[in-house]
């Protein structure tokens, strides 16, 4: 055993006087030479560095990690029912079966002697003197430690959705036990949670809490970022006037979303068809698939305009073609105005028929000659392909009374004189 002494004595001077003499001797042989401070320096020094490597010499030499530490360790011997360790510590670790994990069984495991791993203290030293380790609360940790750094850089992960409780969804993240709030859930399955128990979803760390065993994760902010990316992506190869497939996402008063790959792009509903249409859900529902053509594109605003109609046939190419100025056609009253009446008479075209055009007598009010839903035939008058508008009568299908004579001259409204369709 190595031993130090303080203070002064005899022996102490003598060893100095002999160390002193060595050291002139090794002056001489070296041709260096020491002046008296130098020489009581390097005693010093040589005495310091002593003490020092005896000090570290005994911490490694019995060294006890602590309870909770995670050490580094290496497989000594594995037996059916544990597995030694050299971890550094004066004696060996100690793996018992079931904090081996994975059902408890070294050779499930592949431990050999020789592998290094990851071990954690639970007991820095038993009835025995070994220190007592685990194996699966060391991955356990471990694992903690990797979802705190998902959470930190954003990281997108898979999670397994295990089951529903009241306020959300329980689910397996990285071995780890977490919790998917139902606020946090994406959008469509915002009311059915249930559909998720046993599916593998995109998510993103919200929280980890070690001491308290807390995890949460969204799938909706998971959702958003990878919409968000893929917006980022459509806005650069899509262009105005190209058709493209989607399926209705949304539906409101005033049009339908559509999701056409990572972003919702709006059909207006005076954009779903050539016909007046007085509810979106008269022409599409939530879930159908559609083609639209992109009429509109706002990058910094990350808007998409569509359209349904614009892949339909113009009627008004038909309305020139088969209804020329002179044809008697049906029209069926849509609404009544003071000044008229509105009436199809092709699917996607309306026209006026002007209230002077009702009658060749006085006319005081519309709705006392035509009532909404009738069905009558009246005669093309004028049309305007410029504004597409057409102008309709129904005296005109019959001869002015003769009693009328040239006093009355007649009077044609080719235009929609006081209001227009909307």
């Amino acid at each position: 055993m190595m031993a130090f002494r303080f203070g002064g004595g005899q022996p102490d001077d003598q060893d100095h006087t002999n160390k002193s003499e060595g050291v002139r001797a090794l002056s001489k042989e070296s041709g260096a030479v020491l002046t008296t401070q130098e020489e009581a320096t390097d005693k010093d020094s040589a005495a310091a560095m002593t003490m020092e490597d005896y000090l570290h010499f005994e911490e490694e030499a019995f060294k006890t990690p602590n309870h909770g530490d995670i050490v580094d360790g290496i497989v000594v011997r594995v037996d059916p029912d544990e597995v030694l360790v050299d971890i550094g510590a004066k004696a060996e670790g100690v793996i018992s079966s079931k904090e081996l994990g994975l059902r408890g069984e070294a050779d499930s495991l592949g431990l050999e002697p020789g592998d290094q791993i990851k071990v954690y203290v639970l007991q820095p030293e038993n009835e025995e003197g070994n220190v007592v380790l685990s194996l699966r609360r060391a991955r356990a940790e471990t694992t903690w430690i990797v979802a705190a750094e998902k959470q930190t850089d954003g990281s997108i992960i898979d999670a397994d959705v295990r089951e529903q409780n009241k306020g959300g969804l329980i689910v397996n993240v990285l071995g780890l036990r977490g919790f998917l709030p139902s606020s946090q859930v994406a959008r469509a399955y915002a009311g059915s949670l249930e559909s998720l128990v046993g599916q593998r979803i995109p998510v993103k760390i919200l929280e980890v809490n070690r001491k308290r065993n807390r995890l949460i994760v969204s799938q909706k902010a998971a959702e958003d970022e990878d919409r968000a990316r893929k917006r980022e992506e459509l806005f650069s190869r899509l262009q105005t006037g190209a058709t493209v497939q989607g399926t209705v996402s949304g539906i409101t008063s005033y049009g339908a979303f559509v999701d056409i790959g990572g972003a919702d792009g709006l059909i207006h509903i005076s954009e779903l068809s050539w016909d007046r249409v007085s509810k979106v859900t008269d022409v599409l529902q939530l879930g159908d698939g559609v083609t639209v053509k992109v009429i509109k594109l706002d990058p910094e605003q990350t808007r998409i305009s569509l359209s349904l109609r614009q892949l339909q046939q113009d009627p008004w190419e038909r309305l020139v073609q088969s209804m020329p100025i002179g044809s008697i056609v049906e029209g069926q009253v849509t609404k009544t105005k003071k000044y008229g009446a509105f009436l199809q008479i092709m699917a996607g075209i309306e026209g006026l028929l002007h209230i002077s055009e009702l009658s060749w007598d006085h006319v005081e009010r519309t709705e006392d000659v035509l009532k909404v839903g009738e069905t009558l035939q009246v005669k093309v008058i004028g049309i305007d392909t410029a504004r597409r508008r057409i102008s309709l009568s129904l005296k005109q299908l019959s001869a002015p009374p003769a009693s009328l004579g040239a006093s009355r001259p007649d009077r044609r409204h080719s235009d929609y004189d006081e209001d227009d369709q909307s």
